[in-house]
Order: C-alpha cells, then sequence, then structure tokens
C-alpha cells in the first residue's frame, strides 16, 4: 500500500505527464556562438539564433532558455539562407536538392525553359524542398546549346511567352534573354524588345545575359528598365562594359545608378576572367548580387557551390559583409517571391546557411582555366530551412 507521500508523488507525475507543455523547451533550435553576419541589420557580431514554429524568434548575445535542439556555430559564419538568382536548379529533379547542400535555401531558374518547356521547369519549383521560382525564356525552345536560341527570331514568340507566363504565375518570376553573339547575333536587341514587352505586360523584370554582343552595349543599356538585371557583367570581349583602353564605359555606371542591377553570374564559359574582375573593381564595379549559373555538374567546374563563388571576392577585397550581402538581402531585394528572405530578423523564415570561413591556400578559376590563389574561403557547413536542420547528402 502507497503511503501518503508516495500517492502525492504518484499523482503528481500523473498529472504533470497529462501536461507536455508545461515544461516544454522555449525554443525549437538555438545556433550558440557563431559570427552572425546579417547587413539587413547592420549586424557582425558573435550571438545566438533562436528558432520556433519555422521561423526567427530571437538574436542575441546569449540565449539562456532551452531548446529542443542546438547547433554549436563557435568559429563559423551564420547568414541568413543563401539566395542564388541565376541558376539552372529546374532542370532536373535533383537540382534543388544539390543546391540546397550548398546553403542555397532559395534560387531562381534563369531561362532554362521557354514557352515550349517551362511548364516542367515550373513543375520542379513547385515541388523543391526550398523556394523555387523561373524566368521564362524569350525563346520559345528555352536554352540551346551550344547552337544558341535566337539566330532565328521567330523563336522569340511574345505572345506564346505571355501564354505561359499566364498559366504559371505562381513561379515565373521574370523574362530571361541571352544576348551573347553565338546565342543571338544580330537579333539581340530585337529579342530584348520582345523580352520588355512580355514583362510589361506582368510588372516583371529582365535578366539579360551580356558576353561578347553583337551591338554595342550601351544599346542594349537602353532598352533596361530599373529592376532589371545585368549577369555576367564581367564577360571580357568586344562590346563588354569596359572599352579598348580597359576603361568602364560611362553608360554602364549610369545603368547602375538608374537601379540596374548587376549580377556577377560565374558560369563556365567566357562569362568572366580575372584580368576584367580586377579592372572593373578597382574602377568601383562590384556586383549586387552573386550567382553560379548553376548546373548539376558545377561541382566538377571552377563554380563548386555559390560559398565558392562568393570566395573569389575576398582575394579582391570585398568586404565580407557586402560578399554576404550580395547573397542574400541584395538578392532577395530582386524578385517579391523572396521579400521576406535573405535577413535574420525576428519573425522572418528560419532559413540559415552555416559556413565555415577557411584560412589557408586555394585555388580558384575563371571561365579560362586562369587560376589565382586565395587565402580565404566559404565552406558550406550546417544548412537550417524553415527552422529544421537539412540532413546532410
Amino acid at each position: 500500500m502507497m503511503n501518503r507521500r508516495q500517492f502525492v508523488g504518484t499523482a503528481g507525475a500523473a498529472f504533470l505527464a497529462g501536461m507536455p507543455s508545461a515544461f516544454a523547451a522555449t525554443y525549437d533550435l538555438v545556433i550558440r556562438g557563431g559570427r552572425v553576419i546579417d547587413p539587413s541589420m547592420g549586424l557582425d557580431a558573435t550571438r545566438d539564433v533562436a528558432i520556433s514554429g519555422g521561423r526567427i524568434a530571437a538574436v542575441e548575445a546569449s540565449i539562456a532558455a532551452d531548446a529542443a535542439a542546438t547547433i554549436d556555430a563557435r568559429g563559423k559564419v551564420v547568414t541568413a539562407g543563401l539566395i542564388d538568382i541565376h541558376t539552372h536548379a529546374g532542370r532536373s529533379k535533383e537540382g534543388p536538392f544539390m543546391c540546397l547542400q550548398d546553403g542555397v535555401t532559395g534560387w531562381v531558374d534563369a531561362g532554362s525553359g521557354g514557352a515550349d518547356n517551362i511548364d516542367a521547369v515550373a513543375a520542379i519549383a513547385r515541388s523543391a524542398p526550398q523556394t523555387g521560382r523561373c524566368l521564362i525564356n524569350i525563346a520559345r525552345t528555352g536554352v540551346v546549346t551550344p547552337t544558341g536560341e535566337l539566330h532565328d527570331i521567330n523563336a522569340a514568340n511574345v505572345a506564346m511567352a505571355q501564354a505561359a507566363v499566364e498559366r504559371n504565375r505562381d513561379v515565373v518570376v521574370g523574362v530571361k534573354a541571352r544576348l551573347s553573339d553565338n546565342v543571338a547575333g544580330e537579333n539581340d536587341l530585337e529579342a530584348l524588345r520582345r523580352a520588355q514587352e512580355v514583362a510589361r505586360t506582368f510588372n516583371l523584370p529582365v535578366m539579360i545575359h551580356i558576353g561578347q554582343n553583337y551591338s554595342p552595349l550601351r544599346s542594349l543599356l537602353a532598352l533596361l528598365k530599373r529592376g532589371d538585371i545585368i549577369t555576367h557583367i564581367y564577360a571580357p570581349g568586344k562590346n563588354g562594359i569596359l572599352d579598348d583602353s580597359g576603361i568602364l564605359r560611362p553608360e554602364v555606371l549610369a545603368a547602375h545608378r538608374r537601379g540596374v542591377i548587376f549580377d556577377f553570374g560565374n558560369g563556365v564559359s567566357d562569362h568572366f576572367d580575372w584580368d576584367t574582375v580586377e579592372k572593373a573593381t578597382k574602377q568601383g564595379l562590384w556586383p549586387d548580387t552573386f550567382s553560379t549559373d548553376w548546373n548539376a555538374n558545377s561541382k566538377t567546374s571552377g563554380v563548386v557551390d555559390l560559398p565558392n563563388v562568393m570566395s573569389k571576392f575576398i582575394m579582391f577585397g570585398m568586404p565580407l559583409n557586402q560578399i554576404i550581402a550580395a547573397a542574400t538581402v541584395n538578392a532577395a531585394r530582386c524578385f517579391p517571391a523572396f521579400d521576406d528572405r535573405g535577413t535574420l530578423n525576428t519573425g522572418a523564415p528560419a532559413d540559415i546557411a552555416i559556413m565555415e570561413l577557411r584560412e589557408g591556400t586555394f585555388e580558384f578559376f575563371d571561365n579560362y582555366n586562369s587560376k589565382r590563389t586565395g587565402h580565404q574561403r566559404l565552406v558550406p557547413s550546417e544548412i537550417v530551412l524553415g527552422g529544421k536542420r537539412v540532413a546532410k547528402a
């Protein structure tokens, strides 16, 4: 027979067992002791980050409250989840998952699909574990390599593109036009005019891929509006951002001042060389956003991943907080679909990238297999998506 003390203890235990919330953890997850860099809040300091219900609950110097789970981020960089605005992740079902492993919690497929095949790309964006969006290629075929998709201007069918956007308004966030000479030739200006016609219908931005263009760059820039995006900004060769003397063209800076966004766009073929990067950055033209031009083979190319691409600019003296901004808050501002991303502000979705900033000797490559050696490199370590830790592949 139980005495009174035993009975009360047993009854109390049973009572508490029926009230699991009485002593529940304050937070679902706390990331402790990392170097939190959040340019959206002007923050670069050692902080704890608490998550509850899939959202940022607190960012403080020390969070003593208990948590259901913790991540030790001491010695690592903690940022909002990375956003890559120029990928081709929509080409395969595996693409979004591969990007996520690199810390990319938001991506845009930049023109893999046109009117003929955007539905398949859109379906992958909808089913992705993270936020995925698409730019529709003004060419109905989408990207065609190596011959290019705009040598026949009839491929740039405005009515078909408009109809394709209409049926995919939930994920199509802009229009893409690849305008390098080997893709469009003398059709570059007309293709851009048609892309803008589609964009105007839905109040969307246009992203243009430049590099070795047939037409002078000033003619292309004249057709761009505030919020439009130029990718592969450091492409060398004719009609690029530098004149024959290596001087930044004045119309480039004028376009930047009026709100055209300049995106790095690493890629693998003729999209940048070290010499152009060095000359342009010395004259003040830094990327607003970083992107990879990612595909499933990027790991074995000079791209590797978005943190590796970001690391290339540490070599050129770009401050780390500006580098982080270009892959988070700046990228988020390009498209309304990412309005609440790119920040660790309280209440924001808890998409977080944790990276190591390794010290050592690292080789980085441009698109011409030219090597430069840097001494710092960002490497993905942990990813949190929607408040949950992402399992490593």
